[in-house]
């Protein structure tokens, strides 16, 4: 699932957030976007996704247009900001309530789910004192747990130590292997040239592939 993005324009009263950006996203591959807060690479994703209108420009994904031929992408797993919970129950029972919107969530592939992400034994334990880098873990776990095949995560490392780091490496590496699309940000450098296929970096609302 191809991402094209032609001309997109972007702003909030007279400041140009997004200007004249252009980029093609190859399917079954990882990009990263680099660059500094504020300097648009989440207001991308809100028009890669459809949360955000441009003012000029299109996105494709595939053959359709976000925004004309579909509202939102048809199968995406998103993390934007910081992933919002009920802090008073369990990891797994917000995971259900989630799921259940779309159906009768699966407890034992929940559980799968949360073990991939390396939340196996949260057991009884609200989120609400779970640490950074478990949250960001679980909000990890809400992004893959319907298997989508496109994968839009903003700063997806954010809390996490050099295990937590590692295995989200790994997680990322093997959706790919799976035919996933994935794009992420991150104020790491070294994250992105480690993990991903392209590059891209963003300074004042000007995209440029490095």
């Amino acid at each position: 699932m191809d991402i094209c993005v032609e001309n997109i324009c972007k702003h909030y009263g007279k400041q140009e957030v997004l200007k004249n950006v252009n980029a093609h996203f190859a399917s079954g591959q990882i990009h990263g976007l680099i660059g500094r807060n504020g300097s648009g690479k989440t207001v991308l994703f809100r028009c890669i996704i459809g949360y955000t209108k441009p003012d000029t420009g299109e996105v494709r994904i595939g053959t359709k247009r976000v925004g004309i031929d579909m509202r939102y992408p048809d199968s995406l797993g998103l993390i934007l900001d910081t992933p919002g919970f009920l802090p008073q129950f369990t990891g797994q029972f917000n995971l259900e309530l989630l799921m259940s919107i779309r159906g009768r969530p699966e407890k034992s592939h929940i559980q799968k789910v949360m073990c991939r992400v390396g939340l196996p034994d949260t057991g009884r334990k609200p989120v609400g004192k779970y640490s950074m880098g478990m949250r960001q873990r679980l909000g990890i776990a809400q992004a893959i747990m319907e298997d989508p095949h496109l994968l839009i995560l903003d700063e997806p490392f954010n809390g996490l130590d050099s295990q937590g780091v590692a295995d989200i490496h790994s997680l990322l590496k093997l959706l790919r292997s799976q035919g996933k699309t994935i794009l992420i940000t991150s104020h790491y450098v070294q994250d992105i040239e480690a993990l991903c296929d392209t590059v891209h970096e963003m300074q004042a609302g000007i995209l440029q592939q490095i």
